[in-house]
């Protein structure tokens, strides 16, 4: 498809659970009523990043699904530990639900996305929405996300030449879960829920060199299990901090979307047979395969 210019982004200030909650929106160039949400968590370890860090793959995302991209500041840690940031993701999302005519976005075409912390957010809020049967989410994007704050499942990191080392994650950790139990729960560690049926479809996008693809791809595997249409792409060559900005990786996110958004029609197949052949038994597969 043509791609659009964007137009520049919107500031915004909505109440979150514990004060002002800011937005950043993004929206295509040909923007019109309703369009697809996306709402985008930026990455950071959970301690920092900001809304500029998620600018890259929000501005990519609007132009090129086309979609109203929400970006979303939420809390940080250590000051605002767990479960401050899922909570600002909930809050954030019910608003763009509740808000979606004035902002020219469709509340039935929900997806969520981030990388790095923001990728847990992501898994988090498609865990929340789904148990307090809230606003409904059709997709879910994982990109580099960080899913196990038990660190068993960590790569090699010598091996795989990561540019993210296991004491970052573990510093990371610390400051977001200070109370060990919180490790166990799954709005913290998605990977540690046993429920994954009823989960929105998922994209999860990992980096070869990136410590995080095991555990990343690990959750896919316990989403295939759970019958969660999940595709999984693994970028040969590249590492953790390159994928939010990957332009391929954006890609795949913006086709990923417009299939799952109503963008772009479906082939006709039946939904299970075809997320079965195409996606739940595809292995990891580099920039360089072909779909």
């Amino acid at each position: 498809m043509q791609a659009t210019t964007p137009q520049p982004p919107q500031d915004l200030s909505i109440p979150g659970p514990a004060g002002p909650l800011a937005l950043r929106v993004y929206r295509p160039g040909t923007a019109r009523a309703g369009l697809p949400i996306v709402l985008y968590f930026h990455g950071g370890g959970f301690i920092g990043g900001s809304l500029d860090d998620a600018h890259a793959a929000a501005a990519f995302i609007a132009e090129h699904t086309p979609a109203l991209v929400i970006a979303v500041d939420y809390a940080l840690a250590p000051a605002k530990p767990f479960p401050a940031a899922p909570e600002d993701a909930y809050a954030a999302a019910r608003w763009a639900v509740e808000h979606a005519a004035e902002l020219g976005g469709a509340p039935e075409r929900l997806a969520v996305a981030g990388d790095d912390a923001g990728g847990n957010l992501a898994a988090a809020l498609s865990l929340i929405a789904r148990d307090r049967n809230g606003p409904a989410i059709l997709a879910q994007v994982l990109v580099g996300p960080m899913l196990d704050p038990s660190m068993t499942r960590l790569g090699d990191g010598a091996r795989l030449n990561s540019d993210l080392s296991a004491a970052t994650c573990a510093d990371c950790y610390r400051q977001y879960l200070p109370q060990p139990r919180q490790r166990l729960h799954p709005y913290a560690s998605p990977l540690v829920s046993v429920r994954q049926a009823g989960l929105p479809p998922a994209l999860i996008i990992t980096a070869e060199c990136d410590v995080l693809h095991k555990e990343a791809e690990t959750y896919a595997e316990a989403l295939i299990a759970a019958g969660v249409a999940t595709q999984v792409v693994r970028l040969a060559g590249l590492k953790h901090a390159a994928l939010a900005s990957h332009r391929p990786a954006l890609a795949e996110i913006a086709h990923f979307l417009r299939r799952r958004l109503g963008e772009q029609e479906i082939p006709a197949d039946p939904p299970d047979a075809l997320d079965q052949r195409n996606e739940h038994q595809s292995p990891p597969r580099s920039s360089s395969e072909t779909r």
